[in-house]
């Protein structure tokens, strides 16, 4: 599977070419599903390909892996949440992939005349190139050993929680909360207490001293700067009291730095690393939001010697020219460019919608601009049913996910994070209408309320 043959790359061909078995049930009776090395020969892609597609399949709820057995297709009639969709790439992310590509093909073409050990220099340079990119003094600084890399935020979280045996614990979160990080915390089987933000997307810090208190929380997932899917900036002033806080419990931070690169001014200096005591510190983040489903690798920065050592033990298996290509994009500046333009992008995306939405609905729903990413929160005064948004949604330009799917504990349901996926306006304008059609009363209709 050569990817010049088209402008769509490895990852997605290998997820189009698994929903089109999994649809005409070009399978056998059981449901089972190629093997990640029969794929990966059939289609000539890498192993890491073939899994980063089976994993994105398996969050959909589409794909059960079962162990030493394989994946299965998974079939239900019910419209479930899916996350947020990996395809249409912005064109400043589209040229991300592209430059990133381009570097694994130069690679690829030194290593045909090379003996030097690929496999683990590609780990070492990115790991060198991160703890760069993260040091900013001589007081706070990393080295390539505080880095460990993982193939994606779940897996990434799993070791994590193993090495530092925090397993079953209790983690305190800002809420809403992140999809990924919600869903990884719950997969792993730690107890999630959430403390709300209010409308500027600042934590309740009395709240938070309360259950740190009163509950033996083991760890805090806060975001870097911008937390979604608010897509609002922390105020400084709340970090820096968080940081006093937690100056007076001392419980493992991980700071959520996955989307700050997508801040529409950039990444504001101040973070809240800042104000953090560094030995309790974890600082994790991934390449995704900026280059997208091709990169879907996660790391963590932070200074415990049993981190190191778990991530030591499992082993990862991570493409060694992609990791290289990831470590040179790091260090130079045309990826600085490519990530301005890509924000600006970003923010002219979610003005569209926001004008769009305000124009259909008006004072039926009550939006904040972000100040950063490509999601709009969006809390609408009628109750939701989320099987009709699902159907009519489906095959849109308008991609929404439920705001129940952000917290653990039943709450915003009458939110939608929504996404648009394109960049006509008459496709957006009709995807907008479909949603309305979906909201209006009807007598008789069984679709069940967001729960």
């Amino acid at each position: 599977m050569d990817q010049r043959e088209s402008g769509e790359f490895a990852y997605r061909k290998v997820y189009r070419y698994l929903e089109a078995l999994i649809e005409q049930g070009a399978i056998d009776g059981s449901g089972k599903l190629p093997s990640l090395r029969a794929l990966s020969r059939l289609l000539r892609v890498s192993l890491a390909t073939v899994q980063s597609a089976y994993h994105l399949l398996e969050e959909e709820g589409r794909v059960q892996c079962l162990p030493r057995s394989g994946y299965y297709a998974q079939v239900t009639g019910r419209a479930e949440p899916a996350m947020l969709a990996r395809h249409s790439p912005l064109p400043a992310q589209l040229m991300l992939e592209q430059m990133m590509l381009g570097q694994e093909r130069r690679l690829a073409r030194q290593r045909a005349s090379s003996l030097a050990p690929w496999e683990a220099l590609g780990r070492t340079r990115l790991r060198t190139a991160l703890a760069e990119r993260y040091t900013r003094s001589s007081s706070q600084y990393w080295r390539a050993e505080n880095v460990q890399l993982a193939p994606d935020v779940q897996a990434l979280l799993d070791t994590l929680l193993v090495g530092l045996a925090l397993q079953g614990g209790t983690v305190l979160v800002q809420s809403p909360c992140c999809w990924q990080v919600l869903r990884a915390l719950a997969r792993a089987g730690m107890r999630v207490l959430e403390v709300p933000v209010d409308n500027r997307g600042n934590p309740d810090l009395r709240a938070m001293a309360r259950l740190l208190g009163s509950e033996p929380v083991c760890m805090l997932v806060m975001p870097s700067c911008l937390g979604m899917p608010q897509g609002r900036l922390v105020s400084p002033h709340y970090q820096r009291q968080l940081g006093q806080l937690l100056g007076q419990h001392p419980v493992w931070l991980l700071e959520n730095d996955l989307d700050s690169e997508v801040c529409y001014r950039g990444p504001p200096r101040a973070r809240l690393r800042d104000w953090v005591e560094p030995r309790w510190l974890l600082v994790m983040g991934a390449f995704e939001a900026a280059v997208g489903g091709e990169a879907p690798y996660a790391y963590v920065l932070g200074h415990a010697t049993a981190l190191a050592s778990a991530f030591a033990d499992r082993e990862y298996r991570l493409a060694p020219l992609r990791l290289q290509a990831l470590a040179q994009m790091l260090g130079k500046r045309p990826i600085e460019m490519q990530l301005a333009q890509l924000r600006a992008e970003m923010q002219r995306s979610t003005e569209c919608l926001a004008r769009a939405l305000e124009s259909q609905f008006g004072q039926r729903v009550a939006l904040q601009m972000p100040q950063g990413g490509r999601m709009l929160w969006v809390r609408f005064r009628q109750p939701l049913l989320w099987d009709c948004i699902a159907a009519a949604l489906a095959g849109s330009v308008l991609h929404a996910l439920p705001g129940w799917q952000f917290s653990l504990q039943g709450r915003y349901t009458q939110h939608l994070a929504l996404v648009w996926l394109g960049d006509q306006l008459e496709g957006l304008q009709q995807a907008v209408e479909r949603l309305a059609q979906a909201l209006e009363p009807r007598r008789g209709r069984s679709a069940s309320v967001i729960r």
